[in-house]
């Protein structure tokens, strides 16, 4: 067999079917999640940044393995959602690096890519987990490595890689011990191994059968500049306009070939060819030369051109104007807790949580949004913490990430906000008030499992105190009252309890139940508010 060197053009294919296959495959992937709550969505959150990576592909006309990785890169950071999108946005930014410059990969730069992305994955996360994602990274490394080096081709690699990587899968349950005592792999380092199945299935000449791409919403065309766009513009001028009376020779090639000179030349291009018309938008440096290809077409009509520049210049004296000195930014899920949050004074709400984990893109623009000279992050959930801490890298604001894990000490959190007070004394303050607070919540179990000895079935009613589970019921005010009252036993009898009823729970239901635990402790103060939170029937915070 000839030696294999994968090209810009494989690369993409690699690429392009390892993000068809995850696709496939996300259902299976979220299904394997061991919590057994509805937060089945690492494969949701993996596909998601792969879509964000192979969209900043597609629009890559690059070759060479080192502009397509680039994009890949590029993409997979600004699209990437949860843990498992940002471990897998940091893996392809190590690939990325180790083919920087490059027109084709061989063996050894493989091994180099492999082990760069590795390293860049584990740096990611602070206090790493063995039986992870991972683990599973790591192990493919070590094996593609060895293989290099006692002189194996790339088709070899390739296939290790994938032998390997099922072999570490295997292994997650042997190091996670939770993997082990609800009998599954782990998620996220099925993902990897989905996607490593897509690179294999290019180099194979293999086909992703039956794949329907998810539908992407088609770019939106903006007159000008909105708050959230105020980075730096590469294509500085917004040229719009028609192309009527078409020659004669005009063809669907011509049209094609015209498409594809303004993607040379520019970004955001829309080119609509309809009976007897064209129209065309995109922004450039050189609207000139536009008109000019477009008079090969046809004639313009109804020209506008705006300069960008001009229009960001004017945006950036308005933001100075209005900066603040403090502000917050929160993830919130349900229009009541969203309230709630506002009322608190946070400037900017990012819509998500336990199964839809905002991407780092989305965190960034909330901070922008937010237009303070120090922001304040409550993530709210364990899962976003990581990609807000990427995004307050990225950000250049000064960026403090307040590692709330839940909504409830999200909203204590908010309510220790000082912003008149220094950033270093709001952070300590905002850090300082959910420590003693006790957050739960109420919701059912989406599998048959066991988790810490217990055995939960399918459709059972959990009640969850500071991520682990306090109770197992058969009734949603069974599990509340179990877990209100295990909660209580962590405070005094005079504390404060706030109780927040999800869209599945009625007024009526909420306030018989607040009543109820009433009368069991006198001395606390309970506060019952709409939450309108999806899949949870309550949250409850003691302090």
């Amino acid at each position: 067999m000839d030696e294999l060197i994968i090209n810009g053009a494989l690369l993409r294919d690699m690429f392009q079917k390892g993000a068809a296959l995850l696709e496939k495959e996300k259902a299976v992937i979220d299904a394997l999640n061991v919590f057994p709550v509805p937060d089945g969505d690492t494969g949701t959150n993996m596909g998601m940044t792969m879509q964000s990576a192979i969209r900043e592909l597609n629009a890559c006309t690059g070759t060479t393995v080192s502009e397509v990785a680039a994009a890949v890169s590029l993409g997979a950071l600004k699209g990437a959602r949860g843990n498992s999108g940002v471990i897998l946005s940091q893996l392809f930014r190590g690939f990325a690096q180790a083919l920087k410059g490059l027109d084709t990969l061989d063996a050894k730069t493989l091994a180099t890519a492999l082990r760069l992305g590795t390293e860049a994955a584990y740096k990611a996360v602070m206090r790493p987990k063995e039986g992870t994602m991972l683990t599973v990274a790591r192990m493919v490394t070590e094996t593609v490595e060895k293989e290099c080096g006692e002189g194996a081709n790339l088709y070899t690699l390739i296939d290790k890689m994938v032998e390997s990587g099922n072999k570490a899968l295997e292994l997650t349950p042997t190091l996670l011990p939770v993997l082990k005592e609800a009998g599954v792999v782990d998620s996220g380092g099925k993902g990897i191994m989905t996607i490593y199945r897509g690179f294999k299935m290019a180099v194979d000449g293999e086909e992703v059968d039956d794949y329907v791409p998810a539908e992407q919403t088609a770019p939106q065309v903006e007159d000008g500049l909105t708050l959230d766009d105020v980075n730096d513009i590469t294509f500085g001028y917004c040229t719009e306009f028609f192309i009527i009376h078409l020659e004669e020779s005009f063809d669907e090639e011509k049209l094609e070939k015209f498409r594809n000179n303004l993607i040379s030349i520019g970004d955001s291009v829309v080119v609509v060819h309809d009976t007897d018309f064209v129209k065309v938008h995109v922004h450039s440096n050189v609207p000139g030369k536009v008109l000019q290809m477009a008079l090969r077409l046809g004639e313009v009509d109804k020209i506008k051109i705006e300069n960008m520049r001009e229009q960001n210049r004017e945006i950036q004296e308005k933001l100075k104007r209005e900066e603040k000195e403090n502000a917050m930014v929160s993830v919130s899920v349900g229009d009541g807790i969203t309230e709630v949050f506002k009322e608190l004074g946070v400037s900017a709400i990012i819509e998500g949580g336990q199964t839809m984990n905002p991407s780092i893109d989305t965190i960034l623009k909330a901070i922008r949004r937010a237009n303070a000279r120090n922001v304040f992050v409550l993530p709210n959930n364990s899962n976003i913490i990581l990609a807000a801490k990427q995004a307050a890298e990225l950000s250049e604001r000064n960026v403090f990430v307040i590692p709330t894990k839940s909504v409830m000490q999200g909203i204590s959190s908010a309510m220790a906000f000082n912003a008149e007070a220094d950033a270093e004394s709001i952070n300590e303050e905002m850090t300082a008030a959910f420590a003693d607070v006790v957050s739960g919540s109420v919701t059912y179990a989406v599998r048959t499992t066991s988790f810490n000895g217990r055995n939960i079935s399918e459709g059972d009613i959990i009640g969850i105190m500071d991520g682990e589970i306090a109770a197992v019921e058969s009734t949603v005010d069974g599990a509340a009252a179990a877990l209100l009252n295990t909660m209580m036993e962590k405070k005094s009898e005079d504390a404060l309890v706030t109780v927040f009823y999800g869209e599945d729970v009625n007024k009526e239901q909420a306030e018989k139940f607040v009543d109820a635990m009433q009368e069991l402790y006198p001395d606390a103060e309970f506060t019952l508010q709409s939450g309108g939170q999806p899949l949870y029937y309550y949250y409850f915070s003691v302090e």
